[in-house]
């Protein structure tokens, strides 16, 4: 095995890369395009119905598209930005979002936006990787704390800032500006990109595996199509059986194809590595936990709060905003280096389940007690997601970053689909129609509407409080896995 780069790691690294804050920057600006992504178009729904007579099925596939193409590719392209370098990588990621961004905002029919959005997932796939990687290289190790929550800041700022956005440029433009925005961001990171960041790769110039490559890809999509159709269609349907098995098999077959090869993209070694576990533990469960709670928060300030989209969007914003002053201002990386990781963890999440505890049982009263649950959740988050994002890097050699940043986000993506799929299951269970809408509309009376209400409100904060057991779960297993990884290694 050899390398043909000139360029394997960025220069000074004991030191961090001079201008590695600028570079910093520079990648978490694609960064948030991306995530702003994943939540703008929903905003768009009732225009993109109207104005592309879109089918109910057609929006579900323009949501869809590129959520399965991007979870499916996360870790193929950390593993491709390790072998072929990570500029490069980011790179193609800025030109393939631009260009599906593009083709997305011009688009006539749901047919070419569908594929466009298809398109765009592949570029965010690299993105999403190719960043976090990037950082774990321009930073010495005692800065990679702030650098991550700095990074982490940018995905809550995505979240709450996507439907704001979209709500922006829907009032005053038509609905292909949402994408066509991202075009002069793309432009600016790309020419940002370029200049700034070094480039660096796996020294080793690892075979690329090939066939890994596409058993995680076929897999992983096969997951999350799953975890997508199964509230919809019925876990005992068909599809959802279909895809399931799908998933279960190639994944199976991809464990087994990478224990065998000498070059494999993902060591299942890694596994082995407490550090590594603990982490991976805590990441799943604080994302099915968060997701999930978070996607019914929105239908809690809608349908039984009264608020509209734009004004929930707001409404959520002391969250992201919690996340992003106490990242920013570096004291989230202050509290973990204190307190240690497995000590981070946990309160976090002990802050993040006490947030939804008070949004399911002081929510339903006014915003008050969901305020309270917003702020708690928002500094649970600015401590406890990157403590765990540096424990799954740290856990991995930096010849891997790529494959690190792939695991990392494939664990988001799966924990976020499967809470919003659980959960949403709890709330159908004890919400017993159709939906709020069509409940509401059969009510004869106005306290039989009342009944139908508080019924859902109930289911609500039942299905909130699984998400909490299950981030006060995920920090305890977290913590205690790292902390006895921590021991071994003293």
């Amino acid at each position: 095995m050899s390398s043909t780069s000139p360029v394997q790691s960025p220069p000074d690294i004991q030191g961090g890369h001079p201008r590695r804050w600028l570079i910093l920057g520079v990648i978490c600006l694609a960064q948030l395009t991306v995530l702003l992504d994943n939540t703008v178009l929903n905003v768009a729904i009732p225009s993109l119905t109207e104005e592309l007579d879109a089918a109910t099925s057609d929006i579900q596939w323009m949501i869809n598209a590129y959520s399965l193409v991007q979870s499916g590719l996360l870790l193929t392209a950390g593993s491709a930005a390790d072998r072929y370098g990570r500029k490069k990588m980011l790179i193609t990621g800025l030109a393939l979002f631009g260009a599906g961004s593009l083709v997305a905002g011009l688009a006539d029919s749901t047919a070419q936006l569908i594929a466009a959005r298809a398109g765009m997932g592949v570029g965010g796939a690299l993105l999403l990787t190719t960043t976090l990687a990037v950082a774990m290289q321009i930073f010495a190790p005692e800065e990679h704390p702030k650098a991550i929550g700095i990074w982490s800041a940018v995905n809550a700022l995505g979240f709450a800032t996507g439907p704001l956005v979209g709500g922006f440029l829907l009032d005053h433009f038509w609905w292909g500006a949402i994408f066509l925005i991202n075009l002069p961001v793309a432009a600016l990171g790309l020419a940002a990109v370029v200049a700034l960041v070094p480039e660096s790769k796996n020294p080793q110039g690892d075979r690329p595996d090939l066939l890994g490559a596409l058993l995680s890809t076929i897999g992983m999509s096969s997951l999350v199509f799953t975890i997508i159709s199964g509230p919809e269609h019925g876990w005992s349907s068909g599809r959802v059986l279909a895809g399931g098995t799908v998933a279960v098999v190639v994944l199976a077959v991809f464990a087994w194809w990478e224990s065998r090869i000498p070059y494999p993209m993902l060591d299942l070694h890694f596994f082995r590595n407490r550090r590594f576990t603990g982490a991976v533990a805590g990441a799943v469960l604080i994302t099915f936990g968060m997701g999930g709670a978070l996607f019914l928060l929105t239908q809690h300030l809608q349908f039984v709060l009264g608020y509209g989209p734009l004004e929930a969007g707001l409404r959520t914003a002391p969250l992201a905003l919690a996340v992003v002053v106490l990242n920013f201002s570096g004291l989230s990386a202050k509290w973990t280096t204190a307190l240690g990781t497995p000590v981070s963890v946990l309160l976090g999440m002990v802050l993040m389940s006490a947030g939804l505890v008070s949004i399911a049982t002081l929510g339903s009263g006014g915003y008050a007690g969901m305020l309270l649950g917003l702020v708690l959740i928002g500094v649970g988050c600015a401590v406890a997601n990157p403590a765990m994002a540096h424990a799954i890097m740290s856990a991995i050699p930096p010849a891997k970053a790529g494959v690190g940043a792939g695991i990392n986000g494939t664990l988001a993506e799966f924990g976020n689909g499967l809470g919003v799929a659980v959960l949403g299951a709890v709330l159908n269970a004890r919400f017993a129609a159709v939906s709020l809408p069509v409940a509401l509309a059969a009510a004869g009376s106005a306290a039989e509407r009342d009944r139908v209400v508080d019924a859902y409100a109930d289911g609500l904060s039942l299905s909130q409080l699984v998400g909490a057991a299950a981030v006060l779960l995920g920090g305890v297993v977290a913590a205690a896995l790292l902390r006895r990884a921590e021991r071994e290694d003293a």
